[in-house]
């Protein structure tokens, strides 16, 4: 049993002990073997940022050549051991040395360490589950401590391998990540059946995302995918502050790239002075697809069950004791350090231990027959709505064993799975108050915090405040069911036509809407969301109604006359241009303006347009703009 020729110092030291040391020898002749015999590889790290906090949540390990030398960019370095035929080869030696860099820089702590699908098959193919835990720990690194982010250099040739190798790990508690998703080589194949923990996003959907309602748009289908495979997201690429907002707000976990920090030797223990201040900045990005505004539902330490931790030591004679003493403990942690690594429910250990001779024959041995290997955890500061994904997922055994609840990945109690459902339905009910519950539309609270937020940063935006003529006569012909659709056609026709990132859309009530933009074409994008919107508005009529152009029915006296089909308008304010300081200043000027467009019958009704905007305004339009010149 060998390692490859860079760290041969290792093979006498832990000869037999490492998977990851068994290894065929690459070319000797080539550039990747002379690079391993100088041992001239270095290895540098990058934070992987909590993107909630702004705390650092992990490192990811980068392999680089010498400095100042042709080969020192790992893309040429995987370049050549591709040429050379020395790729797997390569992946291992980096796999070590990104080992070795950590045990000493930064052990107690988590590692992304990069691997292909092909290094790692070669690596553990065979093995037990005992080399595998020794193959990582004999570095002095916790297995919890290293996540292996698949790499995808060629095409997986054998899946079903790789997968079952893959389980075998998992199994033995370490944890995985799939690298770069969306570039065209990590596939929704491979997310389905490895089951990771993490998946990081491709830097092409995150950088520039403040710019990009297309990439936004990406990203939610991203999280929702998340969701139902129950794990967590890095956002690769984080290049700028606005980004990062973006990110920040759309409810991203963990966040990578140069603006958070950049590779260097040792691990950082805080992000850096622009990054912190990036993060102190509340005021949240206006992404009109979210249902609330509202900040985050965290949970707190008054929720946590101060139950004692068992070490792996413990005796089954012992747990069964404490449940004794202690009715109200559904469950029990089993730590190492102070690092959860196993859960023991109640029922099922005092279920044993009412068999006849179980305390006779198993009370002295140890606890670690009866638990749980793959415990639920949730760190106390987390966001109650990621807790969604343990409500859906296909393992169910938090019903009957709960969670364990930490801090940095320390054990801090216990948490009941009764309790994690009132948690979470809690929070939708907290959120359902604030959002229309037809259109999940934000309501009249995160409109106003909005509004709000863009005054006091004196942001340049503006207020359309739009309604539909002639609904109701609409809603008492055709019944509210017809009416409810026209409402949802207003809200899906609007949001087609903003920009995601940076334009807003609430629903007030009935069929009143408040639209904030930010862009600049919002003239344009406003006009041909009202033409789109009345155009599709005519198929919601009957025939008799679309051939004579609108329906007979009763006005609000009870008197029968003809009304021309619903048909959306809107007042509009531009903020900058009025003494608004609130978001009921402005709001009310919108509404006023809206009075203003039916009164005159116009389409859209502008207060206080500056007279440089008025050519413009007056020019050709699908709908007639009618406005209030100020100089």
């Amino acid at each position: 049993m060998h390692l490859v020729t860079h760290s041969a110092h290792l093979v006498n030291q832990h000869r037999g002990r490492s998977c990851l040391l068994n290894n065929r020898q690459g070319d000797p002749r080539g550039v990747i073997a002379r690079l391993l015999n100088a041992n001239s590889l270095n290895m540098v790290v990058q934070p992987i940022v909590d993107m909630a906090t702004g705390t650092i949540y992990a490192h990811e390990s980068l392999v680089r050549g010498p400095r100042d030398s042709p080969h020192h960019s790992p893309d040429v370095l995987l370049k050549i051991a591709k040429s050379e035929g020395s790729l797997i080869e390569f992946e291992i030696a980096c796999v070590v040395k990104a080992l070795e860099h950590w045990s000493v820089n930064g052990h107690d702590r988590l590692i992304f360490i990069n691997i292909s699908a092909s290094a790692l098959a070669h690596s553990y193919r065979g093995e037990t589950i005992s080399a595998i835990i020794a193959s990582i720990e004999h570095f002095g690194i916790a297995l919890r401590n290293v996540i292996f982010e698949i790499t995808e250099q060629e095409h997986i040739l054998d899946v079903p391998d790789f997968i079952s190798i893959a389980s075998t790990l998992h199994s033995a508690g370490l944890r995985f990540a799939l690298d770069d998703f969306g570039d065209g080589r990590s596939s929704l194949r491979l997310w389905a059946e490895l089951a990771p923990d993490i998946v990081k996003i491709d830097k092409y959907f995150t950088k520039d995302i403040a710019n990009s309602s297309a990439k936004v748009k990406t990203i939610r289908a991203l999280m929702q995918m998340a969701d139902n495979f129950d794990c967590a997201l890095v956002a690769e690429g984080i290049e700028t502050a606005q980004d990062l907002h973006v990110l920040r707000d759309m409810g991203i976990q963990l966040g990578q790239g140069y603006f958070l920090g950049m590779p260097q030797d040792k691990p950082l223990q805080n992000v850096g002075e622009g990054s912190r201040a990036a993060f102190s900045v509340t005021r949240e990005t206006a992404l009109s697809g979210q249902t609330s505004t509202l900040q985050k539902i965290r949970l707190n330490e008054s929720l946590v069950i101060r139950a004692p931790a068992l070490t792996r030591e413990a005796t089954n004679a012992e747990v069964v004791q404490i449940f004794a003493d202690n009715p109200s403990f559904h469950a029990l942690a089993v730590v190492e350090g102070a690092y959860p690594v196993a859960i023991i429910g109640r029922s099922e250990i005092l279920t044993q231990s009412a068999k006849p001779f179980f305390m006779e024959l198993f009370g002295k041995k140890s606890c670690m027959g009866h638990a749980n290997m793959s415990p639920r955890t949730v760190e106390l500061d987390q966001d109650v709505q990621d807790l969604i994904g343990i409500l859906t997922s296909q393992d169910q055994r938090y019903q009957a064993d709960g969670f364990i609840y930490t801090k940095n990945g320390h054990y801090v109690g216990m948490g009941t799975g009764q309790h994690l459902v009132k948690l979470v339905t809690d929070s939708r009910l907290e959120t359902a108050k604030h959002a229309n519950p037809l259109t999940s539309l934000p309501g009249n609270i995160p409109i106003s915090a909005h509004i709000n937020r863009l005054i006091e940063s004196e942001s340049d935006f503006v207020v359309a405040y739009a309604d539909l003529a002639n609904f109701k006569p609409f809603n008492d012909y055709y019944g509210y069911w017809q009416g409810d659709e026209v409402i949802k056609l207003v809200a899906a026709t609007v949001l087609m036509h903003l920009d995601r990132a940076i334009d807003f859309v609430g629903h007030i009530g009935g069929d009143d809407f408040l639209l904030v933009f930010q862009s600049k074409d919002w003239h344009a994008r406003l006009c041909k969301a009202i033409e789109e919107f009345n155009l599709a508005a005519v198929r919601l009529h009957d025939d008799c109604a679309i051939k004579a152009g609108g329906i007979e029915t009763e006005d609000r006296d009870g008197t029968k006359r003809f009304f021309p089909m619903t048909t959306l308008y809107a007042g509009v304010v531009h903020a900058q241009h009025g003494p608004y300081k609130t978001a009921s200043d402005v709001s009310g000027a919108a509404a006023a303006a809206r009075h203003q467009a039916k009164k005159d019958g116009v389409t859209i009704y502008i207060k206080e347009t500056p007279a440089d905007m008025a050519q413009w305004l007056s020019g050709p339009h699908p709908v007639n703009t009618s406005y209030q010149t100020i100089e």
